[in-house]
């Protein structure tokens, strides 16, 4: 089942021209180091274009906006983390009870959002539910979910439990409320817990 799982997509053309490929480099590039500088928000499309060295019909052909650029900067860290849950070491990965990785998977998560949450809030402003990272989110949790309890509702659970770990959620969470990286992945766990007990 694991390998039908929808991959995410924000990488580079499989057979870029040598040029197109220097500038995304510089282009990816420059944004990071502008989001790294003023935070993602203070950073126009305008800014990077100027930053890279780039016409800006060069960016926006190439990216179309800044959520896109904010996604094709994380994309190496969503393929990690999936490759990580398809084919990485157990808990998170193959081989261990559904309970566990569904746990695991959570707690990766986490570390995801603690490391990248500014990013991925700009790279999932508008994003699509059917596709891309969250597509993948939301298979990978209905499959664990219907293995660990056949019974209960795992299409609902999955957008349930993936509510908790959106950048808008997990912000306030740690900024407005001061809630430790540590409470909230306990949290996780006993909502993992409470829907895996649902009749």
């Amino acid at each position: 089942m694991s390998a039908d799982l929808p991959l995410a997509e924000p990488g580079g053309e499989p057979h870029e021209r040598a040029d197109a490929a220097r500038n995304r480099a510089k282009i990816l590039e420059a944004a990071r180091m502008l989001f790294a500088e003023r935070g993602v928000e203070q950073v126009s499309m305008d800014d990077v274009a100027r930053a890279a060295c780039v016409g800006k019909g060069t960016l926006y052909r190439r990216f179309g906006d800044r959520a896109t650029l904010a996604f094709a900067l994380l994309d190496a860290n969503e393929r990690a983390l999936q490759d990580a849950c398809i084919r990485g070491e157990a808990p998170l990965g193959p081989g261990a009870p559904a309970a566990d990785r569904l746990c695991a998977f959570g707690e990766a998560m986490l570390d995801h959002l603690e490391e990248h949450f500014e990013i991925l809030g700009e790279a999932e402003r508008g994003a699509n539910f059917r596709v891309g990272p969250y597509a993948f989110r939301r298979t990978h949790l209905y499959v664990l979910l219907r293995e660990a309890n056949p019974r209960c509702d795992a299409e609902f659970a999955a957008d349930a439990l993936l509510s908790l770990l959106t950048p808008a959620v997990f912000r306030h969470m740690r900024e407005q409320q001061g809630f430790s990286l540590e409470r909230i992945k306990a949290g996780w766990h006993s909502a993992v817990a409470g829907w895996l007990a649902s009749p």
